[in-house]
């Protein structure tokens, strides 16, 4: 829904925030911008779009709060079993073998970077099985400033690992409260602010792009936009992963072979 279509004082306060913040929240559909935007309201004790605005102007810290609303953060290490295992069991093995361990990713959206360092780990136990030097790297973006600092650190409580395997958390985090990443994790993630909406890709092409759980917050031509960014930035063969919600829209469905529907994996054809 454009701008256009909106409320207008909602539309008012999105075009403050892309303006005073760079940030793009025009492309949101208009109920997750609603509820968000809500929930900081209510917490501020504030009845209306314009006093809000106005709010904003007077406090900083409301503002960063407020983008770290928008943004989308919920995540946990290896987060839906059924994805990972498939990654792990069909997507790295091919890479593998076509690309010798030279495997290059991207975690669009990776929140505090369960993500990424979930996906390392898979990384690291591919290259335990075939006894080969990973040379792999995967470039872990986001928008939120705060999340980025959480990954950066690279520590999390126990709630983060409740979907994790034992034997990874064993071998991949420091056994004391808060755990920590080994450093063999921190090698192969490279974390950088970056906006999935406004800019091009960091660094294509790639042979796994992991985008779950973030086109369904988009209207749908700004799903289209972002899925067709994806397929040209994945070398012929490599693969696309979805969040299990997500559908693929225009052109890109004939750009992408289904590889496993129920995990939402493409590959480019």
């Amino acid at each position: 829904m454009s701008s256009r279509e909106r409320d207008p004082d909602l539309a008012a306060l999105v075009k403050k925030i892309a303006l005073e913040r760079r940030f793009g929240f025009d492309s949101y559909k208009e109920s997750c911008l609603k509820r968000r935007v809500a929930v900081r309201m209510r917490a501020c004790g504030v009845g209306s779009y314009d006093e809000y605005a106005e709010l904003l102007d007077r406090n900083n810290a409301e503002y960063e709060e407020l983008l770290a609303t928008l943004t989308i953060n919920v995540t946990k290490f290896y987060r839906n079993k059924e994805t990972w295992d498939a990654i792990s069991r069909v997507v790295l093995p091919d890479l593998w073998q076509r690309r010798s361990g030279n495997v290059r990713c991207w975690s669009a959206g990776c929140a505090s970077g369960e993500e990424p360092y979930t996906l390392a780990m898979l990384i690291l136990e591919r290259a335990r099985k075939t006894g080969e030097t990973p040379l792999a790297r995967v470039d872990a973006t986001d928008y939120d400033r705060r999340s980025l600092d959480r990954a950066l650190a690279g520590e999390y409580g126990d709630a983060a690992f409740e979907e994790l395997p034992g034997d990874l958390l064993r071998r991949y985090f420091t056994a004391d409260s808060p755990k920590s990443v080994v450093p063999a994790i921190r090698t192969i993630v490279r974390f950088r602010r970056h906006d999935i909406i406004q800019e091009p890709a960091p660094n294509p092409p790639y042979d796994l792009i992991v985008c779950r759980n973030v086109l369904i917050y988009f209207d749908r031509k700004t799903q289209q936009r972002l899925v067709a960014r994806f397929t040209d930035s994945l070398d012929p063969g490599g693969y696309l992963v979805l969040g299990r919600a997500e559908t693929l829209f225009g052109e890109s469905r004939d750009r992408l072979r289904l590889v496993d529907a129920r995990e939402r994996i493409y590959s480019r054809l």
